[in-house]
């Protein structure tokens, strides 16, 4: 698969893996359809990149998910299809779970999941009629096992391996493809701008997050799964070892996560 002449639309693109995603993917002789709800920060992305003129910016809020079958037909009217969508927008979450309200694990699941299926399914049917078409959902290593802190934030990155798997069982025969795309520690705000038990944000860098995988490292793996069509791609440091040990060493793994558990 190559991604020259394809439509390509890009959630949460208005900075870190987003925006990474789109200034790579502007070399590709592709067309782009960038989204997050800052459409001045998506302009400023914009700006960065080659063949600025191919590239279309569609405000996006994911939490407003009941606009989703709107706000797909937009984006298909942009360039008259699309072939991929790719789901990277989400936020994420610090906090203990006694200490955490009700309405944060809400706001991760309104955002992170049903926000994300909502815009995939309003697009669903343009894939069908096609016969074509491929999800790319940027989910987490947490969307395969868990870490303390991060309790709403793994719940809804679980869920969405769940509804993308049965995606793409119902509709292999509609040759529609399915990526799912876990990033371990990346250096992005992701830490920054996640949320604290009472919904505020954290508004500090973790030493992990820090020390994480260059953005633009990231970029160019998930972009190399994305061609390869792959079901599932973990991509990080040593910290993807843990797909494997919750397989075969649940109890060791959970060790080890105890012992070098971040906030």
């Amino acid at each position: 698969m190559t991604f020259e002449n394809k439509i390509i639309w890009i959630t949460g693109a208005s900075s870190g893996i987003g925006e990474a995603l789109t200034i790579q993917l502007a070399k590709q002789n592709c067309k782009l359809i960038i989204s997050s709800r800052r459409e001045t920060v998506l302009n400023d992305v914009k700006k960065k990149c080659q063949q600025s003129e191919n590239i279309k910016v569609l405000p996006l809020d994911l939490a407003d998910y009941k606009s989703m079958p709107t706000t797909a037909e937009k984006a298909i009217s942009l360039f008259g299809n699309v072939d991929i969508l790719i789901n990277n927008g989400g936020i994420s979450q610090r906090s203990l779970i006694i200490d955490t309200a009700i309405e944060v694990d809400k706001k991760l699941m309104d955002i992170d999941y049903l926000g994300t299926v909502a815009l995939s399914k309003a697009l669903l049917p343009h894939f069908i009629a096609r016969k074509s078409g491929h999800f790319v959902t940027v989910t987490s290593l947490m969307g395969k096992f868990s870490s303390p802190y991060r309790s709403a934030y793994c719940g809804a990155k679980h869920a969405l391996h769940g509804f993308f798997d049965a995606l793409r069982l119902e509709h292999d025969k509609d040759n529609i493809k399915v990526t799912m795309i876990c990033p371990g520690f990346v250096n992005t705000n992701v830490a920054r701008n996640a949320l604290t038990g009472n919904g505020s944000i954290q508004n500090e860098q973790d030493s992990a997050t820090e020390n994480g995988l260059d953005v633009d490292v990231f970029a160019k793996r998930m972009l190399k799964a994305i061609k390869k069509e792959k079901f599932e791609a973990y991509i990080g440091k040593g910290e993807t070892k843990g797909v494997y040990l919750k397989r075969f060493f649940p109890k060791l793994l959970h060790k080890v996560v105890l012992r070098s558990a971040v906030r």
